[in-house]
């Protein structure tokens, strides 16, 4: 086989497997009524660093992080906004948040800042009320997100040496 047949069908096989995965991700996602969307936050999240198996999991910890960072701001904004006004208590409480996501870019370790924004974003699309029950349904998309990834990525790999 040609080196050019051979990356052609490398490419046609990572393509198929990546949308296989995604239709049987966002099949799951529905079967257990997690949104298909969050579950693509969890993918991009894996694919944001590392493409191995520890960043995975340090990139999926950042976006947990910021899911619950967004709860927490939520909450927060709703504690302010009756003394200080909306439209004081939202920037004051994205202030702190940004001051702390911000600085653990300086971490040794679950330092992806572009997957606490994610967890963020994700948090605040959701519109959903800041509870334990919200957190892990969010983190349960995001978690499958990431394993899709994870197997998107890893599959091609296992074709092409059997």
């Amino acid at each position: 086989m040609s080196q050019r047949h051979a990356s052609r069908s490398s490419f046609l096989t990572v393509t198929l497997v990546a949308a296989v995965t995604a239709a049987l991700a966002s099949a799951a996602a529905l079967a257990v009524e997690l949104p298909v969307w969050a579950m693509f936050i969890g993918w991009i999240a894996f694919f944001t660093r590392g493409l191995t198996t520890r960043s995975t999991l340090e990139n999926l910890g950042c976006v947990w992080l910021g899911l619950i960072f967004g709860a927490l701001a939520a909450t927060s904004v709703g504690l302010f906004a009756p003394t200080f006004g909306t439209l004081l208590a939202i920037p004051l409480v994205v202030f702190v948040v940004a001051l702390i996501v911000v600085s653990l870019r300086g971490l040794p370790a679950m330092n992806n800042l572009l997957c606490y924004f994610l967890g963020l974003v994700a948090w605040f699309a959701a519109h959903l009320e800041p509870s334990l029950e919200s957190l892990a349904h969010m983190a349960g998309a995001s978690t499958l997100g990431s394993l899709a990834g994870w197997i998107s990525h890893y599959s091609p790999r296992k074709i092409f040496v059997a």
